[in-house]
């Protein structure tokens, strides 16, 4: 009589521990599978992780360094770098574009 009770007390504690596992198992892969495939995400290929190392790289980053105590502000400064450097390429694209406006605008009609 006791080995039934006994098996059985070991037997429900078990399988409720099974039961609960298996349960967390699958919608914890449910909730990753909703959150990995957002649509406004993009992955980088590595043509653009190798063009954004080649950026910093032209404005004095240098990798090859390691973590020499430097590591976090000299790579945000290279960022930084880069961010204005983009910034002046699109105001001098606006700069000609708003020249040829008014270049087009400022002809008199023959």
């Amino acid at each position: 009589m006791k080995s039934k009770y006994l098996s059985g007390s070991i037997v429900q504690p078990m399988l409720g521990s099974l039961i609960v596992s298996v349960t967390l198992m699958a919608t914890s892969g449910c909730v990753y599978a909703q959150t990995s495939t957002e649509s406004n995400t993009h992955q980088l290929t590595r043509a653009e992780v190798l063009h954004e190392l080649e950026e910093l790289e032209a404005v004095g980053y240098n990798p090859s360094q390691g973590d020499d105590g430097d590591y976090p502000a000299d790579l945000l400064a290279a960022e930084q770098k880069v961010a204005a450097k983009h910034q002046a390429e699109r105001n001098a694209l606006a700069g000609v574009g708003q020249a040829a406006q008014i270049k087009t605008t400022s002809q008199p009609s023959p």
